[in-house]
């Protein structure tokens, strides 16, 4: 399992396109799931105020179907997934076994702001830059040693891309961790 995690505006569901791309030129089985979209549910279920629950039931649905399809290999991007105590909800829907690579995308806040001025043309970009920062610090301070840290400003898609999928090994191609 591949996770891609990072502050809003870092180029994480762009990342993860263009690493399925890289992936499908190179033959390499695959499913990509933004997890955005597991939780993306209103009002929040009674019991489940941060929709956790939900998001986990969803992967696990959303994987079973894919691996009963013989994929092995998942791509996912989501903001906080990097940090260990996601760890538990990935080994439940994917299995105790699971190998988890785990790349943080990084942006400086005047990317990020310029990213996001550009894509939320509606009423949340007050809220979206205040929480990209904040997360910005979490995932600095909370994720593992071993994740594989992106920088992404005045970067090519492609460039990014490639180095996430170096990460992986999966089309042969290792790199080593950078702190």
């Amino acid at each position: 399992m591949l996770l891609i995690g990072g502050r809003a505006g870092v180029g994480k569901t762009t990342a993860g396109w263009e690493v399925s791309a890289l992936l499908r030129a190179a033959s390499v089985p695959h499913a990509v799931i933004d997890g955005d979209f597991m939780g993306q549910v209103h009002p929040a279920p009674e019991g489940d105020p941060d929709r956790s629950e939900i998001t986990a039931a969803n992967l696990a649905a959303v994987w079973a179907n894919t691996a009963r399809r013989g994929y092995r290999r998942l791509v996912y991007t989501n903001t906080l997934s990097v940090l260990p105590e996601e760890t538990a909800m990935f080994q439940r829907a994917m299995g105790a076994d699971v190998r988890i690579v785990r790349v943080l995308l990084t942006a400086s806040d005047a990317t990020a702001r310029e990213r996001l001025t550009r894509r939320e043309i509606g009423s949340e970009l007050e809220r979206e830059l205040e929480g990209s920062a904040r997360k910005a610090r979490l995932l600095d301070r909370c994720v593992p040693a071993d994740t594989v840290r992106v920088a992404t400003d005045g970067r090519a898609v492609a460039d990014i891309a490639g180095e996430v999928v170096a990460a992986t090994g999966w089309t042969g191609r290792r790199s080593v961790a950078r702190p």
